[in-house]
């Protein structure tokens, strides 16, 4: 065997972004070495006890170590902090607005995406195609983690088959801090191009207090007579908090 070509194959070792050296960057190629070992015990420290060991800003400071890998991040992770909350709120915020940040560019913007869309996903997985009502609690956990930390109001329909069968998550519309526009036709209308035969309304309260407005009960009353008239089941209506949801159903308003 060729030594030339034996030491060109040998594997190389597994370096964080910020450890790699690069050209111009500070002496010695890296960068500097009190940022390297900051980063290098937040890394070590979530390892060994998770983000329950850790403040916000701090499992912040690890998304971002991604996105900027040769400067100090923690000033930035506290004005995200400031700015928006809490992490989970920061990452929900929409890209406009985290892009308003001093400090945000794009690699920040599609770091915090990734992270909220893998949260996503996760939450679904554990939803679709699943009967929904031996399910609840997971069905909840994913809608809190969909919809429980955005700025703004969404309103979203699970359509379900015969077996309550999540088979579609729709989001139906988006507004403003405390209204979304919501038309009942098209609800109904979805339902019958699925095929589905119940439904299960949500949507957010950015307030963080989950309590119906008047607006939200007239509403729901409109879907309700819709979906009897094509002979399709309202199983409830759910309206997310920050901290907690409310079940029409359960309250007594279906």
């Amino acid at each position: 065997m060729c030594p030339t070509r034996a030491l060109s194959e040998a594997p190389l070792p597994l370096l964080e972004p910020d450890e790699a050296p690069v050209p111009s960057a500070s002496p010695g190629g890296r960068v500097p070495s009190y940022l390297r070992d900051h980063r290098k015990r937040l890394r070590a420290r979530f390892m060994q006890g998770g983000a329950a060991a850790m403040p916000d800003y701090e499992l912040l400071e690890l998304v971002l170590f991604r996105a900027i890998p040769r400067q100090d991040v923690k000033p930035l992770a506290r004005r995200l902090i400031d700015a928006f909350g809490d992490f989970n709120r920061v990452i929900a915020a929409e890209p406009q607005r985290l892009a308003a940040i001093d400090g945000v560019g794009e690699a920040v913007v599609r770091e915090l995406k990734i992270v909220e869309a893998s949260a996503h996903r996760m939450a679904r997985a554990r939803v679709m195609h699943r009967p929904v009502i031996s399910g609840w609690d997971a069905l909840l956990d994913y809608c809190h983690t969909a919809m429980a930390h955005r700025e703004i109001e969404q309103f979203r329909v699970l359509y379900l088959d015969r077996k309550n069968t999540l088979i579609a998550d729709d989001e139906q519309a988006r507004g403003t801090v405390d209204h979304v526009p919501v038309y009942p036709r098209e609800v109904v209308k979805r339902a019958l191009e699925l095929n589905a035969s119940a439904l299960i309304l949500v949507h957010n309260h950015p307030s963080g207090d989950p309590t119906p407005s008047q607006a939200d009960i007239a509403m729901t009353a409109r879907i309700e007579a819709a979906a009897e008239a094509l002979e399709l089941t309202l199983h409830d209506h759910l309206i997310i908090g920050k901290q907690r949801e409310l079940s029409f159903r359960s309250a007594g308003y279906l």
